[in-house]
């Protein structure tokens, strides 16, 4: 099937050796997304409309930050805390009664609302997230329209290293909502197979990984294990601790 701008970022992540396509998709997202921000884009008024709004979670501040364009970051930083403050001082004296002995009148706050769903919200949000996530769920709708479509895609998954947990079970959710009966129970009889045989193939890296700090084994060939906690890592959280 000839691919194109929509089917490309799929073909890409299957493309690629891992253990799971889907994160490799995520990786690419990720990585673009943090170059756009700290490129020209940071003094754009719609873009830093947006970062002010969302912010970013404690991970992908991180990241932003290891990329050392600290004028950048801190530019974006400082509009999105003045947003902030504005959104709390708003909600706080609401919430709160002033009086001359001091902020508080009783000693007995309303704290359920609307200062912790704000709260909540606030851990919530990133730019980078949303971007990630609605770029996974289109890639998820592309996958499935090329499941139908392309077996050359088909074979790739049949020949691949499975998934890792969450992308496991967003194909798994989704087929059926994607497939016919007849392609569903197809599509689920090679995907499940898949997934538990290289969640065993990695669980026996990962237990000879363990074996190898014994003294007993010492001798022994590292086999497929030396790289086995990473990957069991990927596995089991999307997360790729080497990036």
């Amino acid at each position: 099937m000839k691919e194109n701008i929509y089917t490309i970022p799929v073909y890409d992540g299957f493309n690629e050796e891992c253990e799971c396509p889907f994160c490799a998709m995520k990786n690419k997202i990720e990585k673009d997304t943090i170059n756009f921000i700290l490129g020209p884009s940071y003094m754009e008024p719609d873009f830093r409309e947006q970062t002010n709004n969302l912010g970013f979670c404690n991970n992908h501040f991180r990241l932003l930050y290891l990329e050392k364009n600290r004028l950048g970051l801190a530019l974006i930083s400082h509009t999105h805390m003045q947003k902030v403050k504005k959104d709390l001082t708003n909600i706080l004296e609401k919430q709160t009664i002033h009086s001359k002995k001091g902020i508080f009148k009783n000693k007995k706050l309303n704290t359920e609302n609307p200062l912790g769903n704000y709260i909540k919200s606030f851990n919530d949000n990133c730019y980078i997230c949303d971007k990630i996530n609605t770029s996974i769920e289109r890639y998820i709708d592309t996958f499935f329209y090329l499941w139908k479509k392309d077996e050359n895609l088909r074979n790739l998954v049949k020949n691949g290293k499975g998934f890792c947990i969450n992308h496991f079970y967003m194909l798994f959710e989704t087929s059926s909502l994607k497939l016919n009966d007849k392609d569903l129970m197809e599509f689920l009889n090679i995907l499940v197979p898949i997934q538990l045989e290289n969640l065993e193939r990695i669980e026996k890296d990962l237990e000879w990984f363990t074996c190898k700090f014994d003294y007993r084994f010492k001798d022994e060939p590292w086999k497929n294990s030396k790289d086995a906690l990473p990957r069991s890592i990927i596995k089991l959280s999307s997360e790729n601790i080497d990036k």
